[in-house]
């Protein structure tokens, strides 16, 4: 398996710095842009500044929290994107009592009502079979490429059919580094990730991506999903080092 290569940023990025990020992730034939929602920030808003940017390119979110978006929010925030292209990527945000429950009745709604692909991130294995079942596939984060590879294998056990997408945070500047090691230290306070890193045994600075293994561990994770998402971190967030990012990942593939 060599996965589809995509890249993935914050929507408090901007839709004006995710235009350009798309339009040059579609120049250097990367799959997709993924848009990170966060509090404060639509990712939906943000892709509409990419969607007119590009032509091919597949446009998703990572992830909307269904504990404050709707199906019908995210149906009215996505009613200007091309949905042939469109992914939306849902999670159960802070809910903690029923959440698979919730996941699954809103990938089942969604799913009626919009021609775009839904599909489910997931740290658990109830959240992961909810989604490759009751979804298009699933969106994993977090991990090594050994470990993906064992839940890509599972989550197509349940369905074949089912695309499995994996977040991996990804310095490619050396002058990002100090980023990119407190955002696994922030993850890693978080409990629910705190839990997963546990359970799995392993630690968040071991499913990261840094600038002198680049061309390897980018490799070790695409033969381990259907679709790899490499979560820009760069040290100030500009344009010019999203920019070199790609460039850089670009070079380490070729």
């Amino acid at each position: 398996m060599t996965a589809a290569l995509s890249i993935g940023i914050a929507a408090a990025a901007g839709a004006e710095l995710a235009a350009r990020v798309a339009a040059a992730a579609e120049a250097a034939g990367l799959r997709a842009l993924w848009v990170n929602d966060t509090p404060g920030h639509d990712a939906l808003a943000v892709l509409s500044g990419a969607a007119g940017e590009t032509d091919q390119l597949v446009l998703a979110t990572g992830v909307l929290p269904i504990d404050r978006r709707t199906p019908d929010d995210i149906i009215g925030g996505a009613a200007g994107l091309p949905a042939d292209r469109l992914v939306l990527g849902i999670g159960s945000g802070q809910i903690r009592s029923g959440a698979v429950d919730r996941v699954t009745d809103a990938a089942t709604a969604l799913r009626l009502r919009t021609e775009a692909r839904v599909i489910v991130g997931a740290l658990g294995p109830k959240m992961r079979r909810a989604g490759a079942t009751a979804s298009d596939g699933l969106l994993l984060s977090w991990l090594t490429p050994e470990i993906a590879a064992d839940q890509a294998q599972h989550a197509h056990e349940l369905a074949s059919t089912a695309h499995v997408a994996l977040y991996v945070r990804t310095a490619a500047d050396p002058a990002a580094v100090a980023l990119l090691d407190e955002e696994a230290r922030r993850y890693a306070g978080y409990p629910a990730y705190a839990a997963n890193f546990a359970r799995l045994g392993i630690e968040a600075a071991d499913t990261v991506i840094r600038p002198a293994a680049l061309r390897d561990r980018i490799a070790a994770y695409r033969a381990a999903a259907d679709e790899v998402v490499l979560r820009a971190i760069t040290a100030s967030g500009s344009v010019d080092e999203h920019l070199r990012f790609i460039d850089a990942v670009a070079e380490a593939v070729a």
